[in-house]
This record gives structure tokens, sequence and C-alpha cells, in this order.
């Protein structure tokens, strides 16, 4: 999983997730800019990735959130293509994490990004060793709702006008999952 201080995750058929490094920028910005509408109706941060270099400076700050133990983001590849981003938000002293996660057009709808969260959700209880995972979704964002929904996660509430998308407030559906819950959630999933 973590090989000379880099993330890397095999999710298998050709799926995996690995930190994004400064060379990865120019896809990136790529990968954002050639699907920029889409994006836009669900994620603040679109209108202020301008440029190749904005796609540097996130990558730079989520590498120093990495080595500080905070964050986590990497690349969801799918043979060898960038197809969307993930990433942690963590918070140590509490033993939990958010997980946050956007794939591009093209890759949605093919079971990737539940793939890539169930990975990532083991990986936080099993080796990071948190107690809770937490993902936050907007409300009319039924797409990526459906990802915690599949997987199990309880919902714990929606906090009203609660994130700013591009000009107005969005209401979010705070979703949980618990280390004890995942376990027996997993064995389900996987039809053990």
């Amino acid at each position: 999983m973590i090989s000379h201080g880099k993330f890397y995750l095999d999710v298998g058929d050709g799926l995996h997730i690995r930190l994004l490094e400064e060379e990865d920028a120019p896809a990136l910005f790529a990968l954002i800019d050639a699907d920029r509408e889409s994006l836009r109706k669900w994620l603040s941060w679109v209108d202020r990735t301008r440029t190749p270099a904005d796609s540097v400076a996130f990558i730079r700050n989520a590498l120093e959130q990495y080595r500080n133990c905070t964050g986590l983001h990497a690349g969801i590849w799918q043979d060898s293509r960038l197809a969307g981003v993930i990433g942690y938000v963590m918070d140590i002293n509490n033993r939990r994490t958010m997980i946050g996660y956007w794939l591009s057009t093209p890759y949605r709808g093919r079971g990737l990004a539940t793939r890539a969260c169930m990975a990532m959700i083991d990986v936080a209880f099993s080796k990071l060793l948190f107690n809770k995972v937490e993902i936050y979704c907007a409300v009319d964002n039924h797409d990526s709702r459906a990802i915690p929904e599949r997987l199990g996660f309880k919902p714990e509430g929606v906090l009203r006008q609660y994130e700013w998308i591009n000009d107005h407030y969005v209401d979010v559906v705070a979703y949980g999952m618990l280390a004890s819950e995942w376990r027996e959630i997993r064995k389900k999933l996987k039809g053990e």
C-alpha cells in the first residue's frame, strides 16, 4: 500500500489509486478542463482551477497534507488513465476521516467510484485504524449519494446551507460508517 513513503493501492481489474505527484498536474488539469461544466455543478473549486499551475498548487498542498498526516489526495486511475480523484481529510485526534471523490464524466456509471471508496474505507479502518469514516454529499447530488448508500453508510443528518457552490448554498447529507459496522457490511458486500 505505501512504498517508499508513497501511497499506492491496487483495486484490481486495471483500477488503482495512487498519490498525486507534481508530474500529474497536466493530466489532472486536462481532465478537469475537459469536464468543467459537469464538475462545477457540485464542486466549488472548479472555477478556481484555471491553468495547469492551479493543479500544481493543489498537488503541492495535497503533498504537504500527506506529509503532515492531515490529508491524502490520490488519483483514481483506470488502465493507467487518470479518471478522477479520491481523498481523505483526516482528524487524527478523533480517529475519523472524511472521504471525498469525483470522476470525470466518461468514467461515471461503471462502479469505479464505489470500488475506490470501498478500498479507501478498508485502508481507513484496517491500516490507519480510524473509528469513523464520513462522506458528505449535496442533497440533490443523487449520483454521489448513491455511493455511501450502496456501501451501507448511515445518513446522520442534513446540514442546511452547508456548502457554497459557485453562486448558491447547498444542503448536504452527512453519512457515517463506524469501524465496527464496516466489518459486517464489508462481508455482505463481498458476498462472504
